[in-house]
């Protein structure tokens, strides 16, 4: 079964990909400017007590599997991974819908 996709189909889903990087830049630039300042806050007021790197780490991992989606660099998360299922199941569905008829 293939899919054949339109201009405009493309185009949308280009667009799609664009949007979800810009998304990950935002992310990854908040991360970095809120954990500066979150480092230089704790330094300041207690430098005795670290803690900045709570959030600099768990944001940080937050980070990193957006960046891995975004990029398509872990395929179970990617694109291809849902069309190669969605075919899977439209194509179980026929089945079924066959050995019934």
């Amino acid at each position: 079964m293939e899919i054949n996709y339109t201009e405009e189909d493309k185009y949308n889903q280009a667009k799609k990909k664009v949007e979800n990087i810009k998304g990950f830049y935002s992310n990854l630039t908040s991360y970095i400017g809120v954990n500066i300042v979150l480092i230089f806050i704790n330094l300041y007021t207690t430098p005795n007590h670290l803690w900045f790197y709570f959030p600099l780490i768990w944001w940080g991992i937050g980070v990193v599997f957006h960046g891995l989606k975004v990029f398509e660099v872990f395929p179970v998360l990617g694109k291809g991974w849902e069309e190669r299922k969605i075919k899977e199941i439209m194509e179980k569905e026929k089945e079924n819908k066959n050995k019934w008829q």
